[in-house]
């Protein structure tokens, strides 16, 4: 006779594992009890008589849970509800985009054609709603930006900063947390992909293209622009591991 769970059966999942089920526990507990980012959770005690299950089981699913995010723990303060960010992703994502640099670098290309393809998917919405004020803002980014680039150095911050401007204007916070997520991650791999400075004036003038074309409501050069803006750094990824194939072919 199966040890699985009816359950689990009927819904085609695999069986959870016991540290799986107090996490599941703990997480419906939070919702039942309507807590909220920044809450307190009871007290280890507490929870082990709410949830059911051991001082170990308990310990280590709030300890996985920390990992998401979804806990946050405070050494002598106690275990509170978590900000939920998107920081596991970034990790993960990050971690692999890593490792894709010392293969063939699919996953940095699915990154950025990912993050074009839900801007120019976006770009109506963008246009619509951004205004004059808004505007201004990003073109004071992007003037900083190409002014930096004309000097040689980087503009990291201006450039996250104009791209969640972008979707903060939007007004929906998972696409913005997403955005966040995606430019955290390529931020992490960039340079291990040795971007010319030449490519960052390309890029700081696409910003200004972007702008532009919002400025103008037009959808098509809106999207052109937003292609262009991510050439630089394909170019990039993909000149790098055509280098490294005729490397290895010579070497054979």
């Amino acid at each position: 006779m199966s040890d699985v769970p009816p359950i689990a059966l009927r819904n085609g999942l695999p069986p959870r594992s016991r540290n799986q089920d107090v996490i599941e526990r703990i997480k419906t507990y939070i919702l039942e009890k309507n807590l909220r980012p920044g809450d307190l959770l009871p007290t280890e005690n507490e929870l082990i008589a709410a949830i059911g299950a051991s001082r170990t089981s308990i310990r280590e699913a709030i300890k996985n849970l920390s990992a998401l995010d979804i806990v946050e723990v405070r050494h002598g303060h106690g275990s509170y509800v978590g900000r939920m960010s998107m920081n596991a992703l970034v990790e993960s994502l990050a971690f692999r985009g890593l490792l894709s640099t010392g293969t063939d670098g699919k996953v940095m290309t699915d990154l950025v054609n990912i993050r074009q393809m839900l801007e120019q998917g976006l770009s109506p919405l963008m246009i619509e709603t951004l205004d004059e004020v808004e505007l201004a803002n990003l073109r004071e980014l992007a003037v900083r930006m190409r002014r930096l680039a004309m000097e040689g150095q980087p503009y990291v911050e201006e450039d996250r900063a104009f791209h969640i401007r972008l979707m903060n204007a939007i007004g929906n916070n998972l696409v913005s947390q997403l955005t966040e997520a995606f430019w955290q991650v390529q931020a992490r791999v960039a340079p291990t992909l040795k971007v010319e400075p030449a490519d960052w004036l390309r890029t700081a003038e696409a910003h200004e293209a972007i702008v532009d074309a919002i400025a103008a409501r037009d959808l098509e050069r809106l999207q052109h622009a937003f292609a262009t803006h991510y050439d630089p750094i394909r170019e990039s990824i993909a000149a790098i591991f055509e280098s490294r194939a005729v490397s290895l072919g010579g070497a054979e």
